[in-house]
């Protein structure tokens, strides 16, 4: 069950770079973004890496670290599935999970985000993530 928004965000694919085009290929993707995580006011600046997979979906994981408008940090680390949606977009769903050591930010350690993320064909980018209950 979905509980509590988590994060909402907007921003911008920043770089990308084919890792391997053995058996299908593999690309790195960067990126950054700005919204609200737990209805505080962040940056989030990330990195995954996506394959494709036999049947043309796409498989990945990712890293990166938020930083609110105060100054307090958290890590992330997560995983998902996806898909090519047209015109050079793409869409996954997946979950991350947080870490810090920020009091305000607590939270983030004791719940699954399950996300959707989406990056049209310009490479701006929508995150939104749920508690998982």
């Amino acid at each position: 069950m979905l509980g509590e928004l988590i994060t909402d965000s907007h921003g911008k694919r920043t770089g990308r770079r084919v890792v391997s085009t053995d058996s299908g290929f593999r690309v790195e993707v960067s990126f950054e973004d700005n919204g609200k995580v737990l209805g505080v006011e962040s940056n989030n600046i990330g990195t995954y890496w996506a394959e494709t997979r036999p049947d043309g979906s796409l498989y990945g994981e990712g890293q990166g670290i938020v930083i609110t408008q105060d100054g307090d940090m958290a890590t992330w680390k997560g995983q998902g599935v996806g898909k090519f949606v047209g015109g050079g977009a793409v869409s996954y769903r997946g979950a991350v999970y947080y870490s810090t050591a920020s009091a305000k930010l607590a939270r983030l350690n004791t719940v699954a985000v399950v996300f959707e993320f989406d990056v049209d064909a310009n490479g701006n980018t929508h995150t939104k993530g749920w508690e998982w209950k």
